[in-house]
């Protein structure tokens, strides 16, 4: 079994509680108040709020502190999803153009490992999923040949935003289908198909996320 850190420790525990809604947006975090919960001292709190501040899920305000983040809103999820429908579909026709041999191995492995069914929808139950997830999606764009492009979906944090908004473990399955047909186009070096593959699983995994305002 691998020991992991107190630090990655700390951080998987927040992010649970992030992730799970235990601290729901907009509560102030005490970073001495979640020490002392987890039992441990201020500097791995720190730190972990700063990675969560990266992800997006908690913000820092002047003379305020940290904040848990807002979840997205319908405009914002609109915006989100309609800019990766710009930038992903063609980062999908560029990889069968252009992935090499090990990208495409690597890819491929990804989505084999997405493939064990999920059980619960707690954070722990999902959290390699929604990482095997967002790599996934990351691979196909460094495979486009376009940094650029590459390092802004990246910079979206996309995955993290929809799990945090809603997750069922059905979707994951759903989730794997739709990514093989992408990898489908793209192994067969069809840009048009890959291209339409990834818009189809973009268009299906909003209507998804939209469910979570119906509830």
């Amino acid at each position: 079994m691998v020991k992991i850190s107190v630090r990655e420790s700390v951080f998987q525990s927040l992010m649970a509680l992030l992730m799970d809604h235990g601290l729901e947006p907009g509560t102030k975090l005490s970073i001495d108040g979640l020490a002392r919960e987890l039992g441990v001292s201020q500097t791995p709190v720190r730190e972990a709020l700063a990675r969560c501040e990266s992800e997006g899920l908690v913000v820092r305000r002047p003379n305020t502190g940290y904040l848990v983040a807002p979840l997205l809103d319908r405009t914002g999820l609109d915006d989100l999803y309609d800019i990766r429908l710009l930038l992903e579909p063609v980062a999908a026709e560029r990889a069968a153009r252009y992935a090499t041999a090990a990208e495409l191995a690597g890819i491929h492995s990804t989505l084999e490992r997405m493939s064990p069914p999920l059980r619960g929808d707690t954070y722990e139950a999902y959290r390699g999923f929604a990482e095997l997830d967002a790599a996934f999606h990351h691979a196909i764009a460094e495979a486009s040949r376009s940094p650029l492009m590459a390092d802004t979906l990246r910079r979206f944090r996309a995955h993290t935003h929809g799990y945090r908004l809603y997750f069922r473990h059905s979707i994951a399955g759903q989730a794997v289908v739709e990514h093989q047909a992408v990898l489908d186009a793209i192994l067969a070096k069809d840009p048009e198909a890959a291209a339409h593959a990834m818009r189809a699983h973009l268009e299906a995994s909003r209507s998804r996320l939209t469910s979570a305002y119906d509830s």
